[in-house]
C-alpha cells in the first residue's frame, strides 16, 4: 500500500469514476486503475462499484481514513512551515451559525494582524453536523454547543449563553405586563429546537425542574431558522441570545420569562491526532477574542477560565 494507490482511490471517488480521474489528475486511465485494483488486492475488499464508479460499503469504510491521511499530509508540510517563521497552512473552523454572526469578522481581524500566514476556512453549522465533520477529520476544530456527548471529541467551555424568547408582537404571551412565568409559557404551543440536540436538552430540562414540558408546535434543527420564523410571526421561539439581534426589524418582541437557563458555548476537536502548528495558533486568538469582545454581546457570559 502506498501514497498514490490512495490518491488514485480518493481521485476515483470525487470525481465521479476513472476515466474522469484520471483527466482530474493528468494522467492515463491504466494508471488510475492499476493503483485502485493493487489497493483493493491489498485490503482483499472491492471499493469501487465499477458499474456506477461509487464506492462500496468497504470503500465508505476506507474513503474516511484516506482524507484522513490526506488531511495529515497537508498538516505535516504546514507544521514544517511554520517552523521557518510565523504559522502558515489552512485552518478549517466550524462555527455554529448564531456564534459565526458576531465572531466571525473579528476573528479573522484579528487572525490576519496575529498570523497572517494563516488561511482561515469558516464552516456555519448545527452542532450535529459540525460535530460529524470533526469526526471525519473535514474540520480541524469546532465552536460547538456544549455537551458534546461523543467520546471521541474534546471540549472546552469559552461562554454561557441567555436563553431568550421571540414572538410577534400581538402575541398574548408579548401582551403580558412584566416577566412572564414558566408556568404560563409552558401553555402555549411554542417553536422549539429539535429533540436530541444540546439546546433542545437544555430547555427541556429547565421546563422539567419545574415539573412542566413545553409544548412544541413545530421542531427545528436550526436555530437561526427557528428564530427567523419566530420575527415572521409564525410562533412564539425559545433562542439562544444571539439568534435574536436587536438589529432585526419586523413585527416581533422579546418576551420576558423568568426562570430561563443558559447554553454553554466551546471549542471542539478530536481527541485522537495532534492538532497542526497553524490550528493551534488560531485557537489562541480565538480565546482571545473570546476574552475581549464576548462580555460586550447582550445576553453572553465568559466561562472564567477565559476571562483570566
Amino acid at each position: 500500500m502506498d501514497l498514490r494507490q490512495l490518491q488514485a482511490f480518493l481521485a476515483v471517488v470525487e470525481h465521479g469514476g476513472f476515466t474522469a480521474a484520471a483527466r482530474a489528475t493528468h494522467t492515463v486511465q491504466s494508471n488510475i486503475s492499476t493503483h485502485v485494483a493493487r489497493l483493493e488486492r491489498e485490503l482483499e475488499a472491492t471499493l469501487i462499484d465499477r458499474s456506477t464508479g461509487r464506492p462500496t460499503e468497504e470503500g465508505e469504510a476506507v474513503l474516511t481514513r484516506v482524507r484522513r491521511i490526506q488531511t495529515e499530509l497537508a498538516s505535516l508540510q504546514a507544521d514544517v512551515s511554520s517552523l521557518r517563521g510565523s504559522p502558515r497552512g489552512t485552518v478549517r473552523l466550524g462555527v455554529i451559525g448564531t456564534t459565526a454572526r458576531w465572531l466571525t469578522p473579528i476573528l479573522v481581524e484579528t487572525l490576519a494582524e496575529e498570523s497572517p500566514d494563516i488561511q482561515l476556512v469558516v464552516a456555519e453549522g448545527t452542532t450535529r453536523s459540525l460535530e460529524l465533520r470533526l469526526l471525519d477529520g473535514e474540520l480541524d476544530v469546532g465552536l460547538l454547543s456544549l455537551p458534546v456527548e461523543d467520546p471521541e471529541i474534546r471540549t472546552t467551555a469559552l461562554f454561557d449563553e441567555d436563553h431568550v424568547v421571540v414572538g410577534p408582537d400581538d402575541h398574548p404571551l408579548a401582551k403580558i405586563e412584566g416577566p412572564v412565568d414558566l408556568a404560563e409559557l409552558a401553555k402555549h404551543k411554542l417553536l422549539l429546537a429539535a429533540p436530541g440536540t444540546p439546546f433542545r436538552q437544555e430547555v427541556d430540562e429547565t421546563f422539567r425542574a419545574r415539573g412542566l414540558r413545553p409544548q412544541a408546535k413545530l421542531e427545528v434543527d436550526g436555530l437561526r431558522l427557528l428564530a427567523s420564523l419566530a420575527f415572521q410571526g409564525f410562533g412564539v421561539a425559545i433562542v439562544p441570545a444571539t439568534a435574536a439581534p436587536g438589529w432585526v426589524g419586523g413585527p416581533w418582541t422579546r418576551i420576558q420569562v423568568e426562570g430561563l437557563s443558559r447554553r454553554t458555548v466551546g471549542l471542539a476537536a478530536r481527541r485522537r491526532g495532534m492538532p497542526t502548528v497553524a490550528a493551534q495558533a488560531t485557537v489562541s486568538v480565538l480565546r482571545k477574542v473570546v476574552a475581549a469582545h464576548a462580555p460586550d454581546v447582550p445576553g453572553l457570559h465568559v466561562a472564567g477560565a477565559v476571562a483570566k
